[in-house]
C-alpha cells in the first residue's frame, strides 16, 4: 500500500511535464516560467478585478442592472459554500470558493471564446491558464491544503481519527483517497479545457469563422459546467473535513 502510495504520488508530480503544442516558456536564472499561463491568467485577473472595482464602487439602495449582476453573482456562490460546507461554516471559506469560481471560469472562458493559436507569437503560442497541467495541479493542491487545514483547525489531531472510521480496514483506501482527490481534480479540468481548447483551433483553421461557432458555444457552456463542478468539489470536500470526527 505504501509503495502504491508513493507511485500515484510520483506519477502526480511529472505531470508537469505534459504538453500539447508548443509553450512559450520564459527562462529566469535556472527555471522556466509558463508564460502563456502566465500572460493569460493575469489578464483574466485584471479583468476579474476590474468588473469587481466597476460593480462594487458605487452601492445604490436601488441596485442598477451591473450591481444586480454583481449580487446574482454573490448569491450563486453563497449557495455553493452553504449546501456544501454548512451555514455555521460557510462564510470563513467563502472567498475561496468564491476566488477559484471566478478564477477557473474566467481562465476556461479565455479559452473556449478566443482562438488564441490564432495569435502568432516569435516564439510558442498564447493558450487558457486551464489548458496547462501544471494550473490544474497547482488548483486541485490549494483545495487540499484546504480542506487538510479546515480539519485540523477545527478537530485538532482528532481529524485523523477519520482514517480509521467506520472500521481500521478502510486506513489505506482513506489514505488513497487523499491522493486521488487532486488528481482527479486537476485531470478533470484540464482533459475538458485542452479538448475544448484544440478543437475550436482545428474548426478555425480549417473553416470559416461562423462554422465553429457552434462549437463554441458548447465548449462555453462546458467551460462553465467544470468551473462549477472544481468549486462544488472543492467546497464539499472542505465539508467533508469540517465534519470532523467529533460530529459523527
Amino acid at each position: 500500500m505504501y509503495q502504491q502510495s508513493i507511485n500515484i504520488l510520483s506519477s502526480f508530480l511529472s505531470m508537469s511535464s505534459v504538453e500539447v503544442g508548443k509553450h512559450l516558456y520564459w527562462e529566469i536564472g535556472s527555471y522556466y516560467i509558463h508564460g502563456q499561463v502566465f500572460v493569460v491568467s493575469w489578464i483574466v485577473i485584471a479583468i476579474l478585478l476590474a468588473i469587481a472595482f466597476t460593480g462594487t464602487r458605487n452601492l445604490q439602495r436601488v441596485p442598477g442592472k451591473l450591481q444586480n449582476f454583481m449580487e446574482f453573482i454573490l448569491e450563486f456562490l453563497q449557495d455553493i459554500a452553504k449546501n456544501q460546507i454548512g451555514e455555521h461554516e460557510y462564510r470563513v471559506w467563502l472567498p475561496y470558493i468564491s476566488t477559484i469560481f471566478l478564477f477557473i471560469l474566467g481562465s476556461n472562458w479565455a479559452g473556449a471564446l478566443i482562438p488564441w493559436k490564432l495569435i502568432i507569437l516569435p516564439e510558442g503560442e498564447l493558450a487558457a491558464p486551464t489548458n496547462d497541467i501544471n494550473t490544474t495541479v497547482a488548483l486541485s493542491l490549494l483545495t487540499s491544503c484546504a480542506y487538510f487545514y479546515a480539519g485540523l483547525n477545527k478537530n485538532g489531531l482528532s481529524y485523523f481519527l477519520r482514517y480509521v472510521e467506520p472500521t481500521p480496514v478502510l486506513l489505506p483506501i482513506n489514505i488513497l483517497e487523499d491522493f486521488t482527490k487532486p488528481l482527479s481534480l486537476s485531470f478533470r479540468l484540464f482533459g475538458n479545457i485542452l479538448a475544448d481548447e484544440l478543437v475550436v483551433s482545428v474548426f478555425t483553421l480549417l473553416v470559416p469563422i461562423f462554422i465553429p461557432l457552434p462549437v463554441m458555444i458548447l465548449g462555453f457552456f462546458a467551460s462553465s459546467i467544470q468551473a462549477l463542478i472544481f468549486s462544488t468539489l472543492s467546497a464539499a470536500y472542505i465539508g467533508e473535513a469540517l465534519e470532523g470526527h467529533g460530529d459523527h
